[in-house]
């Protein structure tokens, strides 16, 4: 749940400042009714509405050259990147917003945080996620148990909507697993052949030149000999 909490006191905002994302704050400088409360400094925004950024070290905006992935920024297009102003993350007393997150209940209760509970509207998606929520074994349907909604649009009909099922194992992702297996073996042993094949072809024509060099030096020897036999009896005559 979630509750917006207005503090004008200045003293009681004093224990804030110079604190960090992510560092906990004890809740009973905000009020006696956060007796034992703990919470988390998670963000902000200054008056201006620029957001807090974590990693920034500063209490002041500074602008930074963002790309895809970096917080507060969005791409439109490849490869783009911007320079945007954004808030460090170091509270000070220009902050006009400040996110906070109970990470400790104390003994009172807080009327609309944490005096009830809200379900969860969307379920897990992912198979295993879903066998550990509903302590599942392997054997179980997975699909009987998809937390699933029921509402009516602004059509006047009844849907219902339910996330699919991710990483589920079925017997046709099996056959597609086993395609996909036989398909790589197929291809190995496609180039094993084709590389035994050329390795052949590469033999033969070694040997057929060795064979072809051998003949053309005996050639030539007995070319040789013979203008030497010749050469000698014309010198006996």
């Amino acid at each position: 749940m979630q509750k917006v909490i207005e503090i004008d006191d200045e003293r009681k905002l004093q224990s804030l400042f110079d604190r960090r994302i992510s560092q906990e704050v004890d809740g009973g400088v905000l009020g006696e009714e956060y007796n034992g409360y703990i919470f988390r400094i998670s963000g902000g925004n200054d008056k201006q509405g620029f957001p807090m950024r974590q990693g920034v070290l500063t209490n002041t905006r500074v602008r930074l050259l963002c790309k895809k992935g970096h917080k507060a920024y969005r791409q439109r297009r490849a490869g783009e990147r911007k320079r945007k102003s954004v808030r460090g993350c170091i509270v000070g007393n220009d902050i006009a917003v400040l996110n906070l997150v109970v990470t400790q209940i104390g003994e009172n209760t807080v009327p609309g945080l944490t005096d009830d509970t809200v379900p969860r509207r969307l379920g897990p998606k992912r198979a295993n996620n879903i066998r550990k929520l509903f302590n599942l074994t392997k054997e179980d349907d997975v699909r009987k148990y998809v937390i699933a909604r029921t509402f009516t649009n602004k059509k006047g009909v009844t849907v219902r909507k339910a996330p699919k099922i991710q990483r589920l194992v079925t017997p046709l992702t099996l056959q597609r697993k086993r395609q996909r297996k036989s398909a790589m073996m197929a291809s190995i042993k496609k180039n094993r052949d084709e590389a035994a094949a050329y390795k052949k072809v590469v033999a033969q024509r070694t040997a057929e030149q060795r064979e072809a060099r051998r003949s053309m030096i005996s050639k030539r020897r007995s070319s040789r000999r013979s203008a030497k036999v010749t050469a000698e009896q014309a010198a006996a005559n």
